[in-house]
């Protein structure tokens, strides 16, 4: 009898388990392998050149207790990400829902995504004519031809503004994807619900977008918010193209910058492995939150 058991589960699941080998496989192999790997390193010393040395969670008391520069770039990836991930995601979903109400939607959303599809680097360096600090720099030749300023603004070796900056141009890059997967989420709509909604008396566009858009595009909402983290808590190419590496007075100093530093840099891979946890606990429980708050079920 068990043995007709197993053979008749194999014969009603084994075709869908069998399609979702291949996905489960790439998974466990450049995911979950990565991340165990990275949690035992982060537990060594590991130079790259000799052999991995258990310290257990020296590395980590290291990074809370001792590393300063870890302290400032925490609190550069909470500022960054508090600031940029809210104001990319609602701008993005504010953008969709203008473009989907407007003709010519296809060439708007063009426009509109480009930037995201474009390297950090590159962008990073149109804006640094923006954003020069000498007089030939875009802002400041406006600024001072107008007379709003005396001398020219140091906008990328000045640490009161680099990170503004900074958030700035990530916003400003990272809209892209989010509004792309909103605007899809608005074509999907069934309009029969705006037709009952209107039945029932809502009458203007806001009252449709509070009712009926922003709860049936939970999904969307979902994937646009974890988006918007990761981009948040990942930056890195846009904050040392503009600052450099370290950064005046570590002003733009990120985790992933830090990550960047000791593994690239002084090859303490360990300690690198360290930050990385650190980034990825903060980023899973943030990602947690943000599925319980747009979790389609009542």
């Amino acid at each position: 009898m068990r043995k007709k058991g197993i053979k008749r589960f194999l014969r009603q699941n084994g075709p869908g388990y069998l399609m979702l080998a291949p996905f489960y496989s790439l998974f466990f192999i450049f995911v979950m392998i990565p991340v165990i790997y990275a949690i035992v390193l982060s537990m060594t010393n590991y130079n790259m050149m000799e052999s991995p040395s258990f310290t257990f969670f020296s590395n980590f008391k290291l990074l809370i207790m001792d590393d300063d520069e870890f302290l400032i770039a925490f609190k550069n990836t909470m500022v960054f990400a508090c600031i940029s991930g809210p104001i990319s995601f609602l701008m993005s979903f504010l953008m969709a829902w203008i473009i989907n109400q407007v003709k010519l939607r296809n060439a708007y959303s063009l426009a509109f995504y480009a930037p995201s599809i474009t390297s950090g680097i590159a962008m990073s360096t149109v804006w640094l004519y923006f954003f020069s600090s000498d007089s030939y720099g875009l802002i400041n030749n406006v600024l001072l031809k107008f007379g709003f300023i005396d001398s020219p603004i140091l906008w990328n070796q000045d640490s009161a503004t680099i990170l503004p900056v900074v958030i700035f141009i990530s916003v400003w890059m990272g809209m892209g994807t989010g509004f792309l997967t909103f605007l899809a989420g608005f074509q999907s709509l069934d309009p029969s619900l705006y037709e009952a909604a209107s039945i029932d008396g809502i009458r203007n566009e806001f009252q449709k977008l509070v009712y009926i858009t922003w709860p049936t595009m939970k999904p969307q909402l979902l994937f646009g918010a974890i988006t918007a983290i990761v981009s948040s808590f990942g930056v890195f190419d846009i904050a040392v193209a503009f600052a450099g590496l370290p950064s005046p007075n570590y002003s733009a100093h990120t985790l992933v910058t830090h990550l960047y530093d000791y593994a690239f840099i002084r090859f303490e891979m360990g300690y690198a492995s360290a930050v990385a946890v650190v980034l990825f606990v903060v980023t899973f429980f943030l990602g947690r939150i943000v599925t319980k708050i747009f979790s389609s079920k009542d």
